[in-house]
C-alpha cells in the first residue's frame, strides 16, 4: 500500500487490436473531427449567437449538443488509438497446435444448409458485419471463440439457433 491507502498496483491497460485498415479509418475519423467537424460546429455556434438571444435559441442549444458529441467522440478515439495495437500477420505465431478462433482470425464456416460464410473476428470498435468483420462480443463471435476447425458450434441469435461447422481457422492478415 502507498500513502493514503491507495494500492501501488496500477490496473492493467486494456489493449485493443485493430486491423491496419481499421486503425487507418479511426485515425482518419479523428483527423476529420479535429480539423473539419470541430470548425463546422464552432461556426454553427457563432452563427447561433449572432442570431440573437441565446437563452431561448434552439439553434444554439443544438450547436452546443453537437459540440459535446464531437468532443466526446474525439476523446473516445484518442483513448482507443492510444491503447491500440495493429494486428500483424505473425501475431499468432507463438501458438502451438491447431489454430483456435480468437481476435485476428478468419473463420470459414458451413451452415446446416451447406452454405459457407467467412467471418473475421475483431474488437467491437472495428466490427462491421456487412463486411464480414464480427465482434468477439457478438453472439456469433462469442460462440466461435476458442473453437478450432472441425468443431460444430450452435449460436443463439434473435432469429433463432444457427449451427455452424468450422471449416478453417487462420490469421486474417
Amino acid at each position: 500500500m502507498s500513502i493514503g491507502g491507495q494500492s501501488d498496483v496500477t490496473p492493467e491497460r486494456k489493449v485493443y487490436f485493430l486491423t491496419p485498415e481499421g486503425y487507418r479509418k479511426k485515425k482518419e475519423r479523428l483527423e476529420y473531427l479535429r480539423t473539419v467537424k470541430r470548425q463546422e460546429v464552432a461556426d454553427f455556434i457563432h452563427d447561433a449567437k449572432e442570431a440573437g438571444d441565446i437563452s431561448e435559441s434552439g439553434a444554439y442549444e443544438e450547436a452546443k449538443r453537437q459540440q459535446a458529441a464531437v468532443e466526446g467522440e474525439i476523446l473516445e478515439l484518442e483513448k482507443l488509438l492510444a491503447s491500440s495495437e495493429i494486428m500483424t500477420a505473425d501475431m499468432h505465431s507463438d501458438l502451438q497446435g491447431p489454430p483456435v478462433v480468437r481476435i485476428g482470425m478468419q473463420v470459414e464456416v458451413e451452415t446446416e444448409s451447406g452454405a459457407t460464410r467467412t467471418f473475421k473476428i475483431v474488437e467491437t470498435y472495428e466490427a462491421d458485419p456487412k463486411s464480414g468483420l464480427i465482434s468477439d462480443q457478438s453472439p456469433v463471435g462469442k460462440a466461435l471463440l476458442g473453437h478450432k476447425a472441425g468443431d460444430v458450434v450452435s449460436v443463439s441469435t434473435p432469429g433463432g439457433v444457427t449451427t455452424y461447422k468450422i471449416l478453417s481457422v487462420r490469421p486474417m492478415l
